[in-house]
């Protein structure tokens, strides 16, 4: 027997983000807050990620206006980078993933730390004023926190903190909700990845239209 199942595309979207809406506790968050809450959970197809998505009193509005403005959004890994849709950018924004620069093997070894956070040192010239989004590296997370400890080092619009996994994933968003040394936003514990990181760029992307 044939499989019977719902071929309208229109309509998967449509009932996939009122069933989030319906069993989602989104009422703590603001008005430019929720968009972006909802399509993590879209993302991760996990009702119940709302309690660990914490944003900055200021971050959804800084970020949207930032990208308005023209800001470019740096990625930590390649994943993030392809997944941003270029065509919801409101001002063309320039995207930027530095991972693979051929400098960046020799800079690792010689700050010995890892290459997403090498990597970084090449954001230097974009980070006045950029969307970082990290959803992949906590030692990426870790190292533009230090960074940022310099008053010299430019300073980004907002900072999106998803590094995932196992080893500095908790820690290195514990220590960027504590700093906070910009507008950010985070997903507790764990919790991680390209794909919410992603979501949380194009919904910003798409409310700042």
């Amino acid at each position: 027997m044939p499989y019977t199942y719902e071929t309208n595309g229109a309509a998967i979207y449509a009932e996939s983000f009122a069933t989030i809406r319906r069993e989602a506790d989104l009422a703590r968050f603001t008005p430019e807050e929720e968009p972006v809450a909802v399509r993590m959970i879209h993302a991760a197809g996990m009702v119940g990620l709302e309690e660990f998505v914490h944003f900055s009193p200021d971050f959804a509005v800084n970020a949207r206006q930032a990208l308005i403005d023209g800001a470019p959004i740096l990625c930590d890994a390649r994943m993030i980078s392809e997944g941003i849709t270029k065509k919801r950018m409101p001002a063309d924004n320039e995207i930027v993933c530095t991972l693979w620069d051929p400098k960046v093997p020799e800079m690792a070894a010689e700050m010995q730390n890892t290459r997403s956070a090498a990597a970084l040192e090449l954001w230097r010239p974009k980070l006045e004023g950029a969307i970082v989004a990290i959803g992949n590296a906590p030692t990426a997370l870790f190292h533009l926190l230090n960074m940022l400890e310099d008053p010299d080092c430019p300073r980004p619009a907002a900072i999106i903190g998803c590094p995932v996994g196992f080893v500095g994933a908790v820690e290195s968003k514990d220590a960027l909700w504590e700093a906070q040394p910009v507008p950010s936003m985070i997903v507790k514990g764990r919790l991680g990845g390209s794909a919410m990181t992603v979501a949380a760029v194009n919904a910003l992307a798409s409310y700042a239209e």
